[in-house]
């Protein structure tokens, strides 16, 4: 994912430092892409502190957690058609970013949604 990240940044943007917001903010859409195509683990594997979440039994439940949500999704909207990038804002004092991604649905609706992310050893996860 981080060599996906760094050569769409360098195309999105055209330039070869981009800004925390737009790390993280990719980061987020990436995580949200990996949850629509039914990629939980990878899903799961973009939180922060995953060191708390390697008992097997809590992780399958986050697993289940995560197939429900989008087996719901299915149904009530025809799925997730879409992530898109709307913006991102960081909080200097909380120390971490605000990623506002828009859910596109297959029944034509769309959702705003708010990504928390953090920075830990040079990358971004789901806060």
């Amino acid at each position: 994912m981080k060599k996906i990240s760094s050569l769409l940044i360098l195309v999105l943007w055209g330039c070869s430092h981009p800004s925390p917001e737009e790390m993280a903010s990719l980061a987020a859409k990436g995580y949200y892409d990996h949850l629509v195509s039914g990629e939980y683990e990878s899903f799961l594997e973009g939180m922060d502190r995953r060191e708390f979440m390697n008992e097997v039994n809590f992780r399958s439940q986050l697993i289940d957690n995560y197939r429900q949500f989008k087996a719901e999704q299915d149904s009530a909207h025809g799925g997730i058609r879409e992530v898109r990038i709307v913006r991102a804002s960081t909080d200097s004092v909380q120390k971490f970013t605000n990623v506002f991604l828009m859910l596109c649905f297959g029944d034509s609706t769309n959702e705003e949604i708010v990504v928390p992310m953090v920075e830990r050893n040079g990358s971004w996860r789901m806060k």
